[in-house]
């Protein structure tokens, strides 16, 4: 027997690979014969560019950028097996893990250590990228990046505006001197699992802004709004209702406007990447899973890109994750060949988040009996 183990990541407690290792260890505890193959996947988020390093026997490379706050730290981006991909995730350097919950300040947090990444990357000669825009701490429209790669946002006196969510009411027009020509060369593509759009009801602030610290939505509503409408009027883009446009605070819009980048469903970029249907070929069973599965799961999250995937080939699919929404349970049920959860019966959410590793492994064990007993 042949099982396919490709979970994303645990958010919180569990990486996408320590999650593999530890549903292949409960396999190996029942049947020690099943020969397993573990590939870890992720849907354009946190995680994504170790999946795709990992996958492709790519390399990482280190920078000197700053944080969401303007602090100097260390991060890195990968470079694929292919030699010439570059997969910049932009959590590494402006993601909301970076800060405490009390440091939340959408106010002035910045993109600008993503634009940073980026220009490292520029500087090693790399044109191809592939952006990962999950996980930010930011609401800033993706500014502090483009002002990292040489944008300058101007008033109506051509006096520079404030870096802040206060200076996007002031943008007035772009002065592109300082921009860094060899973007004109590159392509991005875009790592999504969202498709918000840059302002509204369903826009970046309104969704997505609250859990950053954003404490007034119509407030910064309206300076992604004025800036959308410049945008339009100098770049010729229409930003508002743009699908995706609102990811990660805005950055898929500024990747769009100012840097002609083209969306892509983050799962299935990363197993088109990965060749995951060539991996997936003669497998009796793939496994996979993420923290929580829900209504979402759906909706573009990594478990469903993997189902679609096994599809094709018709190998069953178990979905193990962290725990199951009882409501969403039954839908879930309606595509999933199995569906296991690690929370519930004789395992808690506290007993799951102090040893994750432990539990996903004992109820992998649980369910592998079952599974064998029947003929998978």
């Amino acid at each position: 027997m042949k099982i396919i183990i490709s979970p994303d990541s645990f958010k919180g407690t569990l990486t996408a690979l320590e999650a593999a290792k530890s549903i292949e260890a409960g396999i190996h505890h029942v049947d020690p014969t099943v020969e397993t193959v573990v590939i870890p996947v992720a849907d354009g988020g946190e995680g994504t560019v170790d999946t795709l390093v990992l996958a492709t026997n790519g390399r990482y490379v280190e920078a000197a950028v700053t944080d969401p706050l303007g602090r100097p730290i260390t991060a890195q981006y990968g470079v694929l097996g292919d030699g010439q991909t570059c997969v910049i995730e932009m959590a590494a350097a402006s993601g909301i893990t970076l800060l405490h919950n009390n440091e939340r300040n959408p106010r002035i947090a910045s993109t600008f250590g993503t634009g940073q990444l980026l220009k490292h990357a520029l500087d090693q000669g790399f044109t191809n990228f592939i952006m990962c825009i999950g996980g930010s701490a930011t609401n800033d429209g993706g500014v502090g990046m483009l002002r990292a790669l040489g944008l300058q946002l101007l008033d109506e006196h051509r006096q520079h505006v404030q870096k802040s969510i206060d200076g996007l009411y002031d943008v007035a027009h772009f002065d592109f001197s300082n921009w860094d020509p060899r973007l004109q060369h590159c392509t991005f593509t875009i790592a999504c699992d969202v498709d918000n759009p840059f302002v509204g009801e369903t826009g970046a602030s309104a969704i997505f802004g609250p859990q950053k610290g954003v404490d007034d939505v119509a407030y910064f509503d309206g300076a992604l709004t004025h800036f959308a409408n410049v945008v339009a009027r100098e770049m010729n883009v229409r930003l508002h209702d743009y699908k995706g446009a609102g990811a990660a605070g805005g950055m898929g819009g500024a990747l769009i406007a100012f840097l002609n980048g083209a969306f892509h469903q983050g799962i299935d970029l990363v197993l088109d990447v990965m060749r995951y249907s060539e991996k997936i070929k003669g497998a009796d069973l793939i496994i996979t899973g993420e923290g929580k599965s829900d209504a979402q799961t759906l909706h573009g999250k990594a478990p469903v890109g993997v189902l679609h995937y096994a599809a094709n080939d018709h190998i069953p699919v178990m979905l193990l994750s962290g725990a199951i929404d009882d409501e969403d349970r039954s839908s879930l049920q309606q595509h999933f060949t199995h569906i296991a959860s690690v929370v519930g019966d004789d395992i808690t959410v506290d007993m799951a988040m102090h040893e994750p590793s432990r539990y996903v492994t004992l109820r992998t064990e649980q369910y592998m009996k079952q599974l064998l007993q029947k003929g998978v």
